[in-house]
C-alpha cells in the first residue's frame, strides 16, 4: 500500500474541494496517484473536474508587446515579487518581449537572439542576476501573428505598460476596421484572462483530456444504474457542457452572459464592416503551474533573530 501523506490529501483536497476522509480514501484507493485519485472522487460524484492550473508560485512579470499584426508574450520569472518593483527588472522584461517579437516561437529561440544592449537574451538574463541577486529566467514565450486584422491585448495587474500578472493576447483576422477591432480584441482578452479557456474551440482539446472527461462522466451515469443507450447519451450530452465551460468561442461572454463569444464575435461585423474570425488566443498567468515550499515566514524571522 502507498504512503498516503498528509500533503497529498491537502493537495488533492485543494484541487477538488472534496471532504478530508474523501480524498484520504480516494488516494488509497488508487496507490496514491493523485490525478486518478481527483478522477476517483469525480465518480462519486465527490469532486469537481481537476483544476488545470496549479497554484501561482514563482514571482516575476508577464511581458506583452505588440508591432501591427504580430504580438508576443513573456513570461520572466524571479525568486521574489521585490523584484517585480525593480526598474531594472521591468526594463529587461519590456525588452525581452520586444525581441522575441522578431524570433522564431519558442523560448530556446529567444533566449538565443540578440539583446539590443549586446549579446544574448540569455546573457542579459545573467548579467541581470549577477546586478539583482536574484534568481531568475526567461520560462516561456509566445507569438501570434494575423495577416490582416488585430492582436488584441490586456494586462492584469499592471506595474506598468505591457507589464503585468496575467498578460493576453488574441488573434483576430479581418479587413475591417481596425479601431472597432482593437476595442473587440481588448474585451475578448479580458475574457480570456478572467475565462481562462483551455482551448479555442473542441477541436483545439487534447484527445486524452476528452478520453478521461468521458470516462469519467460513463463511470458516474453507470453508477447511477442507467442503462447503455442512455449513459451515451448522457456522455454526449456531458461533454457539450464541457466545451460551452472551457473553449473560447462557447463559453458565455463575460461582457454579455447572454450571448457567447462566438456569438459577440458575430454580431461585431456590422460595426467592423466586414467578417471577423477568431484565430487564436495566448494567456500567461504568472507562476502558473510551478509549485514553490511553503514556508513558515514567522519561524524564518526568529531563526535570522537567532530565537
Amino acid at each position: 500500500m502507498a504512503n498516503i501523506t498528509a500533503g497529498m490529501v491537502k493537495e488533492l483536497r485543494e484541487k477538488t474541494g472534496a471532504g478530508m476522509m474523501d480524498c484520504k480514501n480516494a488516494l488509497n484507493e488508487v496507490e496514491g496517484d493523485i490525478e486518478a485519485a481527483i478522477d476517483w472522487l469525480r465518480k462519486k460524484g465527490l469532486a469537481k473536474a481537476a483544476k488545470k492550473a496549479g497554484r501561482v508560485a514563482a514571482e516575476g512579470l508577464i511581458g506583452l508587446a505588440v508591432s501591427g499584426t504580430s504580438g508576443v508574450v513573456v513570461e520572466v520569472n524571479s525568486e521574489t515579487d521585490f523584484v517585480a518593483r525593480n526598474d531594472q527588472f521591468q526594463a529587461l522584461v519590456r525588452d525581452i518581449a520586444k525581441v522575441a517579437l522578431g524570433a522564431a516561437d519558442d523560448v530556446e529561440a529567444v533566449k538565443a537572439a540578440s539583446y539590443p544592449a549586446g549579446g544574448t537574451v540569455a546573457e542579459a538574463v545573467n548579467n541581470a542576476v549577477a546586478t539583482i541577486g536574484e534568481h531568475m529566467n526567461l520560462r516561456r514565450s509566445k507569438r501570434l501573428e494575423v495577416s490582416a486584422g488585430v492582436i488584441g491585448t490586456y494586462v492584469h495587474g499592471s506595474v506598468g505598460e505591457g507589464l503585468g500578472k496575467i498578460g493576453v493576447l488574441v488573434a483576430l483576422e479581418s479587413t475591417g476596421k481596425t479601431d472597432e477591432l482593437a476595442a473587440l480584441g481588448r474585451q475578448i482578452a479580458m475574457h480570456v484572462a478572467a475565462a481562462s479557456p483551455q482551448a479555442l474551440d473542441a477541436a483545439g482539446i487534447d484527445a486524452d483530456v476528452i478520453a478521461r472527461e468521458r470516462a469519467v462522466l460513463a463511470d458516474k451515469a453507470k453508477a447511477s444504474g442507467k442503462p447503455d443507450n442512455v449513459v451515451e447519451k448522457i456522455v454526449e450530452s456531458g461533454l457539450k457542457t464541457y466545451f460551452k465551460e472551457v473553449t473560447l468561442l462557447e463559453q458565455p461572454f463575460v461582457h454579455d452572459a447572454s450571448k457567447t463569444v462566438a456569438q459577440a464575435v458575430k454580431e461585431s461585423e456590422g460595426k467592423v464592416g466586414a467578417p471577423i474570425k477568431l484565430v487564436a488566443f495566448a494567456r500567461f498567468a504568472l507562476g502558473e503551474g510551478v509549485e514553490k515550499a511553503e514556508s513558515d515566514f514567522a519561524a524564518e524571522v526568529a531563526a535570522a533573530a537567532g530565537v
